[in-house]
This record gives C-alpha cells, structure tokens and sequence, in this order.
C-alpha cells in the first residue's frame, strides 16, 4: 500500500484529452498523470471542461465537496480565474501549467492577466520543467517555494534503425507557429541542390490551418515539397513507425517549455537538432543533440548541413543519445512528483 492510497483528486482538463485527433504534448501529460495516479491509488475524478471554460469551471468547482483535492490544466485555470478564486476558500487547488503564456509572441494580455490570477490563487503550481518554473518566477507570477517541478516521462521503446545515409528527418508536434516548422522549411530550402534528404512533419494540421497552408506553399515555392511529407496526427504505431526510420529528430520551436518529443527521440537513441530556447537544453543529452538560436533558418541550415556531410558526427551522435537513453525520467516518476504535491496539500 503506497502513502497515496485511498486519496481523491478532481483533475480539471480540457475536452478531448483522449481524442487522437487532438493530440498535442499538454493532453499527453494529463493522461499520463491520470493513469499514473490511479496506478499509486488514487481516485481520479475527471471533470472535462470545453470551450464554456469560465461558466462550466465555476459549476464544476461548485460541485466538488468541502476541502478535496483538485487538480486544474492550466489551459482551463487561465480562462476560468473568477472561479478559481472564489473556490480557493474551500477546496484544494493545484493548478498544472504546462506553459507561460506570457512566453509567447504577441500573447493575448487578457490570457496572461487570467493564467496570473489563477497560478496566484492556487494552493501550489506544478510545472513541467526547471525553466517553466524559472520563467513564472522572474515574471513574479508564483512565488519560489510554491513551484513543484514534475518532468514529463518517456516510455520504454526500442533502438531506431535509422537510414544508412543519415538523411531521414523527423519533426513531431503539434503544427503551429510556436513549433517553428516554417524555420524547418526554410532551412531545408537551403539544401535543396545539395544532399539526399526527406523530410517527415507529423502532428496536427488543425489548430493553425492557414499556417499549415502557409508551410505547404513555402515547401512547393522552395521546389522542396516533393521531399517534405506532413502526415498530420499519427496513431502511436504509425508514430513508432516514423520514429524507428528517423535519422534525426529536428525540433525548431520558437517557445518549448520542456520538448517531449525531444525525450521521445532520445529514449528511441535518435539524436536531436533543436533551438536552443525554453526548457529544451534541460532536455537533451549535451552530446547527443546540437542546439541552434531559435529563429535562424540560416543556423539551421548549417547544423543540417554538417550532419548529412559528416558520417563520424553522425555516428557520434547516435552513440550519445543511446547512451542517454536509460537517464531520462519515466511516467512513473511523473506521478510520483505529482501525487507527493497533492498529498502535501492536505
């Protein structure tokens, strides 16, 4: 019996975390931290919230009995900071921040002004990496001490093949200007005439169509598009799948609080070429991923550069990341670090 068992959370997430359509690294997360909290014995009442956040929050903590635990996305908690603080009195909050919003160019100042209040009002804020928790401090949004950090894990996978030419690319996450994907194509662009090289881009297609459109026309204005696939979401087969025939995984973002791609690949002995921005050089294994200044197609396109042209960074690479493969947190950690911040809130 674990010192959790018996407990009780209401676990406040966005609609759909189980929608493989609406796959994205925060609903990720939240999944696994509702499988690994029943797994350590806890009750997990889920209470998903849609796009009425700010009414349906307020009924949804209204309901919730006297002093019981309660555990907010803070996608939702952002949206909904009236009902949060009129519900800190009686409940037991934590709010789970995936991201600062603040970190974003051109974030809407009203989400800020709401993620501040909710992350002031809440009992504790668990964030999903060292610098999300180092950001929310500097900006004197939460108070140090009141932070708990807990890491995304990765699951267990086997070693990727990999092509005998180093030129299979992989970029996974969510399609979005966040990501930098554009950044990617423009980089590529650059080695158009030079080396033999494809590009894979998998993740949703949805949430920023016109961007999505925009990377489409940048790829076929480049003469590149017949070497870019964008295949959209995945399912977890498929995805292995790509990962296993990836050379290296390329990470572009121009914001990125922790990269669970990024630890995917490197569970998976896949070396990284990544921005360097965010909470990404947390992640990584120095030796088996290089970092680049985030948006700088030019930087990029260097970095891929070097990589086709030298098989012994290549295989040195390789050599890093398989050596890494065994320090990278697991989900059960995740739970652990989780299930100890609701239990201390008691």
């Amino acid at each position: 019996m674990t010192a959790s068992e018996g407990r009780t959370v209401h676990f406040v997430v966005p609609e759909g975390i189980d929608d493989p359509t609406r796959a994205s690294g925060g609903n990720v997360f939240d999944r696994r931290v509702r499988d690994g909290l029943a797994s350590l014995g806890w009750t997990v009442r889920m209470r998903p919230v849609g796009a009425d956040a700010p009414i349906r929050a307020a009924d949804l903590l209204a309901s919730v009995p006297e002093d019981e635990v309660v555990l907010i996305d803070g996608l939702i908690a952002g949206r909904a900071p009236d009902a949060i603080e009129d519900a800190v009195g009686r409940l037991q909050i934590v709010t789970l921040a995936h991201m600062v919003s603040a970190a974003f160019p051109g974030a809407d100042p009203r989400v800020v002004a709401g993620e501040t209040r909710a992350l002031r009002s809440t009992r504790r804020v668990i964030t999903t990496s060292e610098w999300t928790r180092s950001e929310l401090e500097r900006r004197g949004t939460v108070a140090p001490g009141r932070i708990v950090v807990a890491r995304p894990g990765s699951d267990d996978a086997p070693a990727a093949g990999g092509t005998s030419g180093g030129g299979a690319f992989l970029c996974v996450g969510v399609v979005a200007p966040h990501k930098g994907q554009d950044i990617l194509i423009e980089a590529l662009a650059g080695l158009r005439d030079e080396h033999t090289w494809t590009c894979t881009v998998a993740g949703s297609l949805d949430a920023d169509p016109r961007f999505a459109d925009r990377l489409a026309a940048l790829a076929a204005a480049a003469g590149i598009d017949d070497r870019i696939t964008m295949t959209g979401v995945l399912g977890q087969d498929e995805l292995d799948d790509a990962y296993d025939r990836a050379d290296l995984v390329v990470a572009p973002s121009r914001v990125e609080s922790y990269g669970m791609a990024i630890a995917d690949a490197l569970r998976r002995g896949i070396p990284v070429l990544a921005s360097a921005v965010g909470g990404i050089p947390q992640t990584v294994e120095s030796h088996a991923a290089t970092l680049v200044p985030p948006g700088r197609p030019d930087a990029l396109t260097d970095a891929l550069r070097r990589w086709l042209a030298d098989p012994a960074l290549r295989a040195d690479s390789k050599d890093a990341a398989g050596r890494g493969r065994s320090r990278l947190p697991r989900w059960s950690d995740t739970a652990d670090r989780v299930a100890a911040t609701l239990a201390s809130v008691r």
